[in-house]
């Protein structure tokens, strides 16, 4: 099984540690150093993330790729703002334009807050599973149909629905840990992606997964989010560690932010709180970031030194993770030390591995 990395890209170069409300303001000149920056260091994508006041994910990753040749892109998108068929087309030209080298990133629920300030004012988490679940349906079919196709169902009726323009590989990856969550993994899944949790709560959920698109004939991969802090010594990356949670918790209390009492919305963000009870997990897992937050979002991260971290992702990877979406606390100059220091220590540990396995079974 081979590994992959995917990065990030935020719009700015900025954080949990120089903010306590994240900025969502589009730097062009980070943008761009980013993902030059990330494609130099053997990213294989970069993630574009979404919320309702930031920029456009696709128009970010439409510029991102033209000033690049290799890395790839996964782009955040959230059903029921744009048609299917409308998503499907435009998803489909980046993926032509850029040769191939565009994912899509389901992101279906968010705080329902998040979802007004898009005009979403009436749905609720089920209904919004049920709407992805056939947006994707048409999605799929849209880049995939040779003929017109029609397509009746509860939330969108299309007449005679047709793509000129084809993807050439578009992988759908796809979050949530409800239970309509993972049935809809189940079905349209090419990549699942979790937050960092403990061992077994991530091996818990990648057999819910399975299960769930064993039903379909499917196979997915799995993805897992962290944000490591490496160092020199193990010492070191403690001390980074210990400091950045100093330095968030310091931004929250100045922006009148709460520390305790979180009552995330989704059942993911529940499930990372959950690990968060102890600021140390298993053998390297941190989630100070994520108690502090309200797990809101990508918050735990693995500390040590490049080998040890490489090693902890690895139990991961014995686990079933094949995809890693890994950013810092200072995104740019953390990606370009993870390209240098993380990446091939990971590639060759996991390389090693393989060379084993197929010496056993020879």
């Amino acid at each position: 099984m081979s590994v992959k990395f995917i990065g990030y890209i935020g719009f700015n170069n900025s954080s949990e540690i120089q903010s306590a409300v994240r900025s969502r303001a589009l730097d062009r000149d980070y943008v761009e150093a980013a993902a030059k920056a990330q494609e130099e260091g053997g990213f294989d994508r970069v993630l574009i993330p979404f919320s309702s006041n930031s920029p456009e994910s696709q128009i970010v990753a439409a510029h991102a790729a033209a000033i690049t040749s290799t890395l790839g892109f996964l782009v955040a998108h959230r059903p029921g703002f744009t048609q299917p068929t409308v998503a499907a087309r435009q998803l489909a030209t980046l993926d032509q334009l850029s040769g191939g080298r565009v994912a899509v990133h389901i992101i279906t629920g968010g705080a329902d807050e998040e979802m007004a300030r898009d005009g979403d004012t009436r749905s609720v988490k089920a209904e919004r599973y049920a709407r992805t679940d056939e947006y994707l349906s048409i999605l799929r079919q849209e880049w995939t149909a040779a003929q017109p196709f029609d397509h009746q169902g509860r939330f969108y009726d299309v007449k005679q629905a047709f793509s000129a323009v084809k993807p050439d590989n578009l992988p759908v990856f796809f979050g949530g840990s409800s239970p309509e969550a993972i049935e809809v993994a189940g079905r349209h899944a090419d990549v699942y992606a979790l937050w960092g949790e403990t061992l077994e709560a991530v091996q818990d959920t990648v057999r819910q997964v399975r299960r769930s698109a064993v039903r379909y004939g499917r196979d997915p991969g799995f993805s897992l989010s962290l944000r490591p802090v490496i160092a020199d010594t193990e010492e070191a990356a403690w001390k980074r560690a210990a400091e950045i949670e100093e330095q968030v918790r310091e931004n929250r209390i100045a922006a009148g932010l709460p520390l305790t009492g979180h009552r995330p919305p989704n059942a993911g963000s529940l499930r990372l709180l959950e690990t968060a009870s102890a600021n140390r997990r298993d053998k390297r897992l941190w989630t100070g970031i994520a108690a502090l937050t309200g797990a809101s979002g990508n918050s735990t991260g693995l500390v040590g030194t490049p080998e040890q971290v490489a090693d902890a992702m690895l139990d991961y990877y014995d686990i079933g993770i094949d995809h890693f979406l890994i950013r810092g606390f200072d995104p740019l100059a953390d990606s370009i030390l993870y390209g240098r220091e993380l990446l091939p220590v990971v590639r060759r540990k996991v390389a090693e591995r393989e060379k084993a396995e197929l010496a056993l079974a020879g």
